[in-house]
């Protein structure tokens, strides 16, 4: 059973917002190409773990925090025996292990996921210590990408390569579990103690003046858009939106990008840009904001 389901970071749409309106720099561009990676990645793992038979609940995407230090876990297990922790890495490309060290194929070497996982690991054993349990953890690290390969893989520490991930799965799915009212606490309790960090000091710079206006298409991001009737039409891939769901949605990516901005009718306007009908918009505003002031000076909050 998902208790906590998978969702975007606000870093991780914010950056995605950013990469659509304007050009990043290349760290910042690294850094958004980074995050969608590892996201598509906990999508693909998260797939497979709804579709475990056994009892279990399920959190995924936890970010704790045990003596002012943060941790994140991409996928936690908690059956009846064990918490059984993911690290989910969703490399691409040919890696390997020398001399407890872990390399791409042209000798760069990378952030060992393996040190990742004895981290969170010892932290999240902290954290529950704290919390008076003393319940057994399984660490592992789930490398879920088809196209990953890892040489000379150490053979007895916790990883799963991507030929063993479906045999993982299988492997919970034949060990007895059943779940109480404890196991439900302590779920419960995680996802109370879950932070949701504001992204704002990790962004690059950015500036309203300097960014592409427009609707984006919902499924392809182009701002190919016209207005049809109630919907609002993508001329690059044919998705239809309708117009209220459009205007909500850019009205949410002001208030993620400037979140001091007034919403007014006016600004809707300015960003949207494909809408002509100032009622429109305002009716669609008073519909799902409330209205501070009257006429020409309402705000929307």
């Amino acid at each position: 059973m998902v208790k906590k389901p998978l969702t975007k970071t606000a870093e991780f749409i914010i950056f995605g917002i950013l990469n659509t309106r304007m050009d990043l720099p290349m760290d910042a561009k690294h850094k958004y190409l980074s995050l969608k990676k590892g996201y598509e990645g906990e999508v693909k793992f998260n797939s497979l773990t709804e579709k475990l038979g056994c009892e279990c609940f399920i959190l995924n995407g936890l970010l704790l925090k045990i003596h002012d230090t943060k941790f994140q876990i991409d996928s936690m297990i908690i059956s009846q025996p064990k918490i059984l922790m993911n690290e989910v890495k969703n490399f691409e490309g040919e890696y390997y292990y020398e001399n407890e060290k872990f390399y791409s194929i042209n000798g760069t070497e990378r952030k060992d996921p393996l040190i990742q996982l004895q981290r969170s690991s010892s932290l999240l054993r902290q954290l529950l210590q704290s919390l008076g349990l003393y319940i057994p953890i399984e660490p592992w690290v789930v490398h879920i990408n088809p196209e990953f390969t890892l040489y000379q893989a150490p053979r007895h520490e916790p990883i799963i390569l991507p030929t063993k991930v479906n045999s993982y799965l299988r492997n919970l799915d034949t060990i007895p579990s059943r779940l109480t009212g404890k196991h439900e606490k302590l779920a419960d309790k995680l996802i109370s103690l879950h932070i949701e960090e504001p992204p704002y000091p990790r962004l690059p710079p950015y500036d309203y003046h300097r960014m592409r206006k427009g609707v984006t298409c919902a499924l392809c991001h182009s701002f190919l858009i016209f207005v049809r009737g109630h919907k609002c039409v993508c001329s690059e891939c044919g998705h239809e939106e309708l117009v209220e769901a459009a205007v909500l949605r850019c009205v949410e990516e002001l208030r993620l990008l400037f979140p001091e901005m007034k919403i007014t009718t006016n600004a809707v306007l300015d960003w949207c840009q494909v809408f002509e009908s100032r009622k429109r918009i305002s009716r669609i505003l008073g519909k799902n904001f409330k209205i501070i002031g009257d006429r020409r000076w309402a705000l929307y909050e």
